[in-house]
């Protein structure tokens, strides 16, 4: 009867599947599991988000100069255009708005005429400025903003130092009621105008 008794006991050991399963003492522990140690923690994050900051004024600066890079090509197309159209006569629009060309020795809308050296020392100064302004906007628009005025100045003064006459800029949008200015004017103007008023509406905030 006992040999009975363990032969049972022993093909039981070998067909009662719950014999082969690993005990407590088998089973991975808490102690191979992934602690808190492998999270990112509050470290790598300010580290992440203050690479965010170095990036930000490089970005900002290309795209301010991005905008301005597109302002003096269409500046310069528009005014070649003018050249080439406008040197037979001008041409009626509509209502006070004409196309007539003229050639300007002085700032936008024809202020300050003669003074080419002047002239150029400020618009290379105030750029200059202007896109250090830009490198520390908080917001895209201001880039945007300053590349308007920047991209204005430098169509402008790509006619004072690259055409032949004089240090003139070419102008050709005539409003009778207005002097004669180009794109590169109204890029100017606008851009001030936007600034200004984001200036104003935020307090100052760059």
């Amino acid at each position: 009867m006992r040999c009975l008794q363990e032969r049972g006991t022993v093909v039981t050991a070998l067909t009662d599947p719950r014999e082969g399963q690993p005990t407590g003492e088998g089973q991975p522990t808490g102690e191979g599991q992934p602690t808190g140690e492998g999270q990112p923690t509050g470290g790598a994050v300010d580290a992440s988000d203050g690479m965010a900051v170095a990036r930000r004024p490089r970005a900002r600066l290309l795209l301010a100069l991005a905008v301005a890079a597109v302002v003096v090509a269409a500046d310069q197309a528009t005014k070649q255009w003018a050249l080439d159209r406008l040197s037979h006569g001008p041409i009626h629009v509509i209502g006070p708005l004409d196309f007539e060309l003229t050639r300007n020795t002085g700032s936008a809308f024809s202020l300050l005429q003669g003074q080419r050296v002047l002239l150029v020392l400020v618009a290379v100064v105030v750029g200059a400025a202007l896109l250090a302004f830009a490198a520390r906007a908080r917001r895209p628009a201001r880039a945007v903003e300053v590349g308007l005025i920047v991209g204005g100045a430098a169509g402008n003064l790509v006619d004072r130092l690259a055409r032949g006459d004089h240090g003139a800029v070419v102008d050709f949008v005539a409003l009778r009621v207005w002097p004669t200015f180009n794109l590169a004017d109204s890029c100017i103007v606008v851009g001030c105008v936007l600034l200004g008023w984001t200036l104003l509406r935020r307090g100052a905030e760059a």
